[in-house]
């Protein structure tokens, strides 16, 4: 019988389940989506207003649509069951919630059913704004020297700033709660079951958005105290549970949920990932050096290397927090492809078709035209959310393509920025793989990308790159292969020859200017964090 890994790939709006063999076909796919989706408004059976910037989920959504999807693709791939060998999770990060200590969301409770603390918090949950503040600015004035990992700043959507909200705005949820979790850590565990003492916990979730490191651990207890003694207590009683990286084992299928599933007992499962860090062994990327562009609304670059370096402006370094014995370094942009569509509705078109060939038929730099893509804020290098983006150069004569030129080509400079500040601070770059909605759809943008960077870059075919990754990582846990990079070559197609983008000499050598403009540009609208960060 072919051995098959199912990978689940939860995103913000559904599940997709993804079955895979060992030389990484596709056997069967399918998606269901979360009953209540994204929970903004109010919570289910109620009509009063959820606090501004709140964003929950219903944790037996992510049960019901998993059993829905898995069964779909089954029937899909016309398998039989019992080929599939290994499970991989991966999620959106940091999704979080509170549980008993047999795992049972609080939410699912009648005591604590009408209070929203109680419910996982999506990870684009924005309710902890002064709660991170409070955070950061005790580390700062702490000099602790966890925050070399993080580029200088905790974020906003991360595990401990959403434990202390709900501590201060909720005290009894706080104190009924005995376990803290991120959703994809609680959907393995609900898998394999086990005591609290013993459930899988990510070291990709935990290093990236827990402030946990493999050195370390979690930051010290006094700090936490200088923030507050509710979150020190949390901190050290109520995130029981063993650090695994993705791909290790975190257990095998129960009874209950293999007959919810429709999948015999035992199979193996692997501790979840990042749903973004999961496009690293979903585009082939089995060693140090390659970095892994998801390219989408936002953008997430992905790179392993052999050492650890403290670079200033990133988003995290995590040993084993995308594959076992590599650190993991993640850098983002904060808006891509939803500042394209911004520009697009502001300028009223219903497509990127008349926008796309006005900016083709320009040349590099948009005739003087420029922009600063900090249309969400700035994520790395100068991780600050407030800051707003920028055009320049604009005159009577300025038209919709050089607009979406302008802005397009400041993405591609935002990048290159990110590249040299990982090489300036010692971490290696030998290849850019681009993977996401975005190179699919818009291959003009992957060629003004290597024309910016002067570099080729390599437009992975995978259409499903985090679902194929988790699959991966599920047969890793199977153990069919003797490592994880010989399952990753196995498994993960190679990018063809004709999907390597080249970069133009000529452009390459036009946006150099372009590119100081726009470092230029940067100073000027973030002068302090700018100066500091090049």
């Amino acid at each position: 019988m072919t051995a098959v890994a199912l990978g689940l790939d939860f995103g913000t709006e559904s599940v997709r389940a993804l079955l895979a063999d060992a030389d990484g076909r596709e056997r069967g796919v399918a998606v269901a989506a979360y009953e209540h989706g994204q929970i903004l408004h109010s919570l289910p059976g109620s009509d009063r207003p959820l606090p501004p910037r709140f964003a929950l989920q219903r944790p037996g959504d992510w049960l019901d649509a998993a059993a829905v999807a898995v069964r779909a693709a089954l029937a899909d791939a016309e398998l039989d069951p019992r080929a599939v060998v290994g499970i991989g999770v991966d999620f959106t990060s940091c999704t979080m919630l509170p549980t008993n200590a047999d795992g049972t969301p609080l939410c699912e409770r009648d005591r604590f059913a009408d209070r929203p603390h109680a419910w996982p918090k999506l990870w684009k949950h924005h309710g902890a704004v002064e709660q991170t503040a409070r955070m950061n600015r005790v580390a700062v004035e702490r000099d602790e020297p966890f925050l070399k990992r993080y580029g200088g700043i905790i974020g906003l959507e991360w595990l401990q700033p959403k434990m202390l909200e709900a501590i201060e705005d909720d005290p009894e949820v706080a104190a009924a709660a005995e376990v803290w979790l991120e959703g994809g850590d609680w959907f393995v565990w609900r898998l394999v079951g086990g005591p609290a003492e013993e459930l899988p916990r990510s070291t990709c979730q935990a290093g990236y958005k827990a402030l946990w490191s493999a050195t370390d651990g979690y930051p010290s207890d006094d700090y936490f105290a200088a923030v507050h003694p509710g979150l020190a207590e949390a901190v050290r009683t109520k995130l029981p549970g063993r650090k695994l990286a993705p791909g290790q084992v975190a257990g095998r299928l129960t009874e209950e949920r293999a007959a919810a599933l429709g999948l015999p007992a035992g199979i193996a499962v692997s501790a979840a990932v990042i749903d973004a860090h999961a496009a690293v062994p979903g585009v082939g990327a089995a060693g140090p050096g390659a970095l892994v562009m998801v390219m989408g609304t936002s953008s997430c670059h992905m790179l392993n290397a052999t050492e650890e370096r403290f670079v200033p402006g990133l988003a995290g370094v995590v040993e084993g927090g995308i594959l076992p014995d590599l650190f993991g370094y993640e850098t983002g942009q904060a808006a891509v492809g939803d500042a394209f569509d911004w520009l697009r509705t502001l300028l009223g078109r219903d497509s990127f078709d008349s926008m796309s060939a006005a900016a083709a038929a320009l040349p590099p730099g948009a005739e003087g035209v420029r922009c600063l893509d900090w249309l969400n804020g700035c994520r790395t290098p100068l991780m600050d959310g407030s800051l707003r983006g920028a055009f320049s150069g604009l005159s009577l004569h300025t038209g919709p393509g050089h607009l979406y030129r302008a802005l397009l080509e400041g993405s591609a400079c935002g990048l290159r920025w990110i590249v040299e500040l990982l090489r300036e601070g010692g971490v290696p770059i030998d290849r850019l793989i681009a993977t996401g909605g975005l190179p699919h759809h818009n291959r003009d943008l992957v060629q003004i990308y290597a024309d910016v960077l002067g570099e080729p870059i390599e437009a992975h075919p995978a259409r499903q790159a985090p679902a194929l990754g988790a699959a991966i990582l599920g047969m890793v846990a199977a153990g069919r292969f003797d490592s994880v990079a010989e399952t990753i070559e196995a498994m993960a197609a190679p990018v063809p020859a004709d999907a390597r983008v080249e970069p133009d000499p000529a452009a390459a050598t036009a946006y150099d200017a372009v590119y100081r403009d726009y470092r230029r540009f940067a100073e000027t609208f973030g002068p302090t964090s700018a100066r500091k960060a090049s």
